[in-house]
């Protein structure tokens, strides 16, 4: 037998093997070929979600800002929707007179007190527009929940007990929903939440954000 006659017996069975090899792995690749699309799809889903959750927060956030910026013009300017010209600030009406007189509920009694009062009227006036614009914009968001959802509240306590519930009425769900667009950022989307958080005003006043 010549010498390289001898190394013919090694050699098939090392190529035995190496298509053993391939054969064994090519099931451990079609698996890893067959999973990477699924997980790929259901990455691509749930980014879908968030997209239409951050949108649809920020579609909340513009729609309650129209609506506390609205209620400004309308008492300031008298637009004639809820406010006649002849009682818009401007004519010298008073934005919180007829509201708090006509205040029920077991708070009523400190309603009666103060409607009408300069200050109330002034700081509700304020509250209407800062916290519209604020929420328009996309801007101080901690400030425009915390502002807003008080006023909220303070409408409600006014007016207790809700005519449709025992307890619930839309003021507590506008309050719920603006500590939500706070939560969640919604002043990133539609707006210019990034921006104001990357201020040097925010950096020196993060309470701002």
């Amino acid at each position: 037998m010549s010498r390289s006659s001898q190394f013919i017996p090694d050699a098939a069975p090392a190529r035995v093997r190496r298509r053993r090899e391939a054969a064994s792995s090519a099931p451990r690749e079609a698996r890893r070929d067959g999973a990477a699309p699924g997980r790929a799809e259901a990455a691509g889903r749930a980014l879908s979600r968030e997209v239409a959750a951050r949108y649809t927060w920020a579609a909340a956030r513009l729609a309650l800002g129209s609506i506390f910026l609205w209620a400004f013009l309308d008492k300031f300017f008298g637009l004639g929707h809820e406010t006649a010209s002849a009682d818009s600030v401007l004519n010298g009406g008073n934005p919180t007179k007829g509201f708090l007189s006509g205040s029920v509920g077991p708070f009523s009694g400190i309603y009666h007190e103060i409607a009408g009062n300069v200050v109330v009227n002034v700081l509700f006036m304020a509250g209407l527009a800062a916290i519209g614009v604020a929420l328009l914009s996309g801007v101080a968001m901690r400030f425009a929940a915390a502002a807003g959802a008080l006023m909220m509240v303070l409408m409600w306590s006014a007016s207790l007990p809700p005519a449709n519930h025992v307890f619930m009425d839309d003021h507590i769900v506008y309050a719920i929903v603006l500590i939500g667009l706070a939560l969640v950022k919604a002043g990133d989307t539609l707006g210019l939440g990034r921006r104001w958080s990357r201020s040097k005003l925010v950096q020196r006043l993060p309470w701002l954000e």
